[in-house]
């Protein structure tokens, strides 16, 4: 067997990603930064062996880091999903079935047709967790698959590609559902959210400002953009030493 020589700060993946700009950038994740994604002192899942996921999203989309190591790191079963499978809603609920899945992980407009589809589909799923991500949720669209699996739980999780895959978690309960309000709820473990104003200052709760991130899941920074990297990893005011995203 060859020597492990791979260490925590290694990188694992340069990953592109144009943000509201266009410009594709060039973002390097290390290996730590994907680890304490799953690997946390206080666990937001019970992810196992048993578990069967679907990569559903294409390579070039985060979301699919989430879907392959989420499965392999804990010994479970992925199954790549084909494009045209991918494609069809009705194809994918038949995979859903056939390979007994039991976490999924979906955009919200990709799970309201998956949804609708399932509500003319006899079968019964093994679905326990759909994890939302990629869009904003509208939680009043989920009321006729709680109602069909009322133990399967609903997460919604923000995330930006610079802070790795997912930032911020909320699971979804018949309150939310039924006033329809949308939360990213809170920040992970290992990572941190402030809102700022334009000076860089700490806002009053119900104050806009602006979001950063710090913590154990923040980037590398951009490839061969040194300047970008610093305008948007700035040092932290408050934590000397600790880096936020903008």
């Amino acid at each position: 067997n060859p020597i492990k020589r791979i260490k925590p700060g290694d990188l694992a993946y340069v990953i592109y990603t144009s943000g509201s700009t266009g410009n594709p950038k060039g973002v390097m994740i290390e290996h730590k930064n994907l680890v304490r994604l799953f690997k946390t002192d206080m666990p937001l899942f019970d992810f196992d062996s048993s578990d069967v996921w679907t990569m559903f999203h294409s390579y070039a989309f985060d979301f699919s880091v989430w879907e392959m190591y989420g499965a392999l790191l804990f010994g479970g079963k992925l199954v790549v999903v084909p494009k045209i499978t991918a494609q069809d809603t009705s194809l994918y609920l038949e995979l859903i079935e056939r390979e007994g899945v039991t976490v999924l992980n979906q955009t919200p407009s990709a799970f309201y047709s998956l949804s609708k589809e399932e509500k003319k589909h006899s079968g019964q799923l093994h679905v326990r967790y759909v994890i939302f991500g990629g869009e904003a949720l509208s939680p009043g669209e989920l009321q006729d698959w709680h109602d069909r699996y009322p133990s399967c739980q609903l997460i919604n999780m923000y995330g930006i590609t610079e802070t790795t895959v997912h930032t911020t978690y909320k699971e979804i309960n018949q309150e939310d559902i039924t006033i329809n309000r949308s939360s990213i709820g809170k920040a992970m473990p290992t990572v941190s959210c402030i809102v700022l104003d334009q000076n860089k200052n700490l806002v009053p709760s119900g104050i806009t400002g602006e979001l950063y991130v710090g913590g154990e899941g923040l980037a590398r920074g951009y490839l061969n953009q040194p300047e970008l990297t610093k305008e948007k990893f700035i040092e932290n005011p408050f934590i000397k030493g600790e880096r936020l995203y903008k």
